[in-house]
């Protein structure tokens, strides 16, 4: 029986002004005196527990597990209380202040203050998470009492109570600050604790329920037990012997396995599959820097072949990066790249490449080798020569450090255009790789941040329309992602993350 449940993202609003918001998060099932285990597969391991190390998307569970947020998100991206009770903009909308719950500890006995909080957000604001620029715009963090924590920036960031649900508002104690185990040993005020002994680093980690958390209506099991699988095949051998509880599928090409062995499919679309063209001034291959080269890429590209090829058709070809609940989304832009391999012959031809373009990208053993022989097919088409390096462990951080010029992924589409922008459009933005600033970008951008609605809504469609035409990506599709549940477990998908939040993973009644 076909049992696949549709959860579209939602966008999230009214953010300039959220007063002692409360929590309504998924309706679980009442405790139940047996102990309780939740299995659950995870596609990508740890980075690091270092709360200014942190990375989110698949890599939240781990963190969520030990460490609370400031602020928290339902499923719907609604912003609601999470360490923070309230939370109010002053009239610029430049300062934040947050009144925080006086009854928490630390696992290590120690009390959340404001203080300790402030010197989070500084330390992940100067840290080396790749979402370190969340915060680039804060000018200081301060508690002028324990419970009151004012956050000040250089200019208005209408994103900011969001990323203060995800890695930038996690809050660690501040035993942690200067301990040489800050990677490994999480001191937390979160659900769980890690069971160091029973957690083999980089393939099980095991929590168990932490007997003194101060939402314990949130924490709906009694262990968690989060097992790494690299690969499409372990993931799935896992999922049809009953392993696992609960996982992302790798693909959506998994769904009809997984609910063949009796998992059910919540799907949705918050992410776009693709290339990026970071190397946009030429620096590492000059080719990349002439906008006819990084269009003639785009026309390359067979976007209803290549979702039918590689995602099973389960997905919504596209050539915008914007999510389509965003104010930048225009419908018509999916119409500017038709598939046409001479045209992009053509384009090179123009740009002074008539033999073609060699360019290098990364490889890996998460994703088949099948989908880099098709692109490479491709590509060779429209007149790219493409050669495929094979990384390993280091690949995010080989990408970010700027590698390679152009290279193929998976990124996250969010549901506000500031957001979108922040994380890969400005001179900072961590998937902006090699920080170039176009002043374009940067004055629609501002408008973005700090102008009214109707003028943010406006400059972020002209942004969009300009970043499709200078091709600063190339997006193929939103893939349909699914997240699978065994029987015994429920969920609801998160429309501004990869994973549910582990407070919206539950026994079944």
């Amino acid at each position: 029986m076909h049992r696949t449940k549709i959860m579209r993202a939602v966008a999230i609003g009214g953010l300039a002004t959220v007063l002692a918001a409360t929590g309504c998060s998924a309706q679980a099932p009442a405790a139940s005196d047996e102990p309780t285990t939740l299995r659950l597969g995870v596609v990508t391991q740890l980075a690091s527990f270092a709360p200014w190390e942190a990375s989110w998307a698949n890599q939240s569970p781990y963190l969520q597990a030990v460490y609370d947020t400031l602020l928290r998100t339902d499923p719907d991206g609604t912003i609601v209380a999470g360490l923070a009770t309230s939370w109010e903009w002053d009239a610029s909308r430049t300062a934040l202040t947050l009144t925080l719950r006086d009854d928490v500890e630390f696992s290590d006995g120690t009390v959340l203050t404001a203080q300790v909080a402030a010197e989070n957000l500084t330390r992940f604001r100067d840290g080396t998470s790749e979402n370190a620029s969340f915060l680039a715009g804060m000018t200081s963090a301060e508690a002028p009492d324990d419970t009151t924590l004012v956050i000040t920036l250089s200019a208005p960031d209408p994103a900011l109570p969001v990323y203060l649900s995800q890695n930038a508002g996690l809050v660690g104690s501040a035993a942690m600050f200067d301990s040489p185990d800050a990677q490994t040993t999480p001191v937390g005020s979160g659900p769980y604790l890690l069971d160091e002994q029973d957690t083999v680093v980089g393939s099980k980690w095991v929590f168990d329920a932490n007997p003194d958390y101060w939402d314990s209506e949130s924490a709906h099991y009694d262990s968690i037990e989060m097992s790494f699988y690299g690969d499409p095949t372990a993931l799935m051998n896992a999922v049809k012997g009953g392993q696992v509880d609960a996982t992302n599928a790798q693909s959506p090409t998994q769904i009809p396995e997984a609910e063949a062995a009796g998992f059910t499919a919540l799907t949705y679309e918050q992410n776009w599959s693709g290339f990026l063209l970071v190397d946009r001034a030429g620096q590492l291959n000059p080719a990349l820097g002439d906008v006819r080269v990084r269009q003639a890429f785009n026309y390359a590209l067979d976007r209803e072949g290549l979702l039918q090829a590689l995602a099973g058709g389960s997905g919504t070809p596209t050539t915008q990066v914007f999510s389509v609940q965003s104010s930048a989304y225009d419908d018509a832009l999916n119409d500017a790249y038709p598939f046409d391999p001479e045209k992009a012959k053509s384009l090179l031809t123009e740009a002074g490449y008539p033999d073609g373009v060699d360019l290098v990208m990364p490889s890996n053993n998460f994703v088949p080798e099948s989908e880099f022989a098709i692109y490479k097919e491709q590509l060779a088409a429209g007149g790219f020569n493409v050669e495929w390096e094979t990384t390993g462990d280091d690949l995010f951080g080989q990408m970010l450090g700027g590698t390679w010029a152009a290279f193929p992924f998976l990124l996250q589409t969010d549901p506000t255009s500031w957001q979108t922008i922040q994380f890969s459009m400005l001179p900072e933005s961590a998937w902006n790789v090699f920080h170039g600033g176009d002043p374009t970008v940067i004055e629609l951008a501002e408008i973005v941040r700090s102008g009214d609605e109707a003028d943010a809504d406006a400059a972020a469609k002209e942004l969009n329309e300009y970043i499709v035409d200078q091709a600063w990506f190339a997006p193929i599709y939103r893939p349909s992602s699914a997240f699978l549940t065994a029987e015994g477990t429920e969920a609801v998908v998160q429309a501004d993350n990869a994973m549910p939040y582990l407070w919206n993973i539950y026994p079944s009644e």
